[in-house]
């Protein structure tokens, strides 16, 4: 008879569960999908997680599917003809469409208008990334070039296009990361034979997930653009702040007070920029780590999505960094200013009360030498009457 184990914690089902809970889509070739993901404006992160959950459950009683458990933050079920997959994260929730087969015309968008129009109107947020996705089955690695050139290839922007092959040579993904005239980014992946479904299924989540993260990185790059050019700004303030400060102690307490207002508004900027620089940073690491886990091999003389990463998108996100990196710098630096100023002040009001203590104590000694002199006359004046 085994043991019988102890109170468990209550988090423990529940956290092992959490490893389990987003199965990769089994997909065999030809096949396709389709990924759409909202995020709302401002303040994603506490967005009512039940405005995510009503949408879902909107879309899933247009076919009568079931719907998930009460506080599910991810779904995988039957809708209709295709399978649903559905992910409520931290800042966004994501719908993808996986169906058999693909169009005669590659990218014609027929699986998305699966979506009911009205339906994706009333999403609790807007679209942050969508995209399409074509596999198709080819007989070997040869055989998947040939088709990127000869077929594919003009469904994308021959200079934006990033091809490789992946997963031991086994598959060929490729992407132009271009936004098109429907909306829609698109990726090709080319599927060999002894590709299994799950390995598939893998890769194609993997380059939605990479489209995604990398939309959602690079929210930061606005406001670390409008951060920089305003930090550039307060560098000068600072610079000629202390460049005009005189000597004398009411230039030095104007100059703290002008000081105090520039560090408050450094504060600031860190405060509202913090959790954005910070989610692009946690996204970027999530979107090389998917990336490097395709083991992507070179396809002629074209780049991979790697490279295409360094080139494009890794100077928007040290941008992001060198903006958090500034904001750090400048915040120390007007500290280390104020300080100084403070100093000074300190320094100047001291000597102005020992001055004024100089002062009372002259005062001091001549009112004693006074009552002295009066106290001696009055004694004279005494004795001589």
């Amino acid at each position: 008879m085994a043991a019988q184990l102890p109170p468990q914690h209550p988090q423990r089902l529940a956290l092992s569960l959490e490893l389990h809970a987003r199965p990769f889509p089994e997909l065999s070739a030809p096949c396709r999908a389709v990924h759409i993901a909202f995020k709302v404006p401002r303040n994603a992160a506490e967005r009512d997680p039940e405005a995510d959950r009503d949408h879902l459950r909107l879309l899933l009683d247009r076919v009568g599917a079931p719907h998930p458990p009460p506080g599910a933050d991810h779904y995988v079920g039957s809708l209709g003809r295709v399978l649903l997959k559905w992910e409520r994260h931290t800042e966004f929730v994501s719908y993808t469409l996986f169906g058999d087969g693909a169009a005669e015309t590659p990218f014609d968008g027929a699986t998305f208008a699966l979506f009911p129009q009205d339906w994706l109107l009333d999403a609790p947020g807007e679209v942050i990334a969508a995209a399409l996705v074509r596999v198709e089955s080819v007989a070997d690695a040869a055989a998947a070039e040939a088709r990127l050139c000869n077929g594919l290839e003009r469904h994308f922007v021959r200079e934006s296009l990033a091809a490789s092959h992946v997963t031991d040579g086994q598959a060929t993904i490729a992407s132009d990361f271009r936004i098109h005239e429907d909306g829609m980014a698109r990726f090709a992946v080319l599927a060999q034979p002894g590709l299994g479904p799950r390995r598939l299924g893998r890769i194609v989540q993997r380059v939605l997930e990479i489209e995604t993260y990398r939309a959602m990185s690079m929210l930061a790059l606005p406001p670390a653009r409008h951060a920089i050019r305003r930090l550039t700004q307060i560098d000068r303030d600072l610079a000629s702040l202390m460049r005009g400060l005189a000597e004398d102690n009411d230039t030095a307490r104007a100059t703290l007070d002008v000081l105090t207002v520039k560090s408050a508004e450094i504060e600031k900027m860190a405060t509202d920029t913090a959790f954005r620089f910070t989610a692009a940073q946690a996204y970027e690491t999530i979107l090389h780590e998917r990336i490097e886990i395709l083991r992507e091999e070179r396809l002629g003389g074209r780049q991979t999505f790697a490279e295409f990463m360094v080139r494009r998108y890794d100077p928007a996100m040290r941008t992001v960094r060198a903006a958090q990196a500034r904001i750090a710098e400048l915040s120390s630096r007007a500290a280390r200013i104020a300080d100084l100023l403070r100093t000074r002040v300190d320094v100047a009001m001291s000597a102005q009360n020992q001055k004024l203590l100089e002062s009372m104590d002259r005062r001091a000694d001549l009112q004693l030498r006074l009552q002295k002199t009066v106290e001696g006359l009055s004694v004279v004046a005494i004795s001589y009457y």
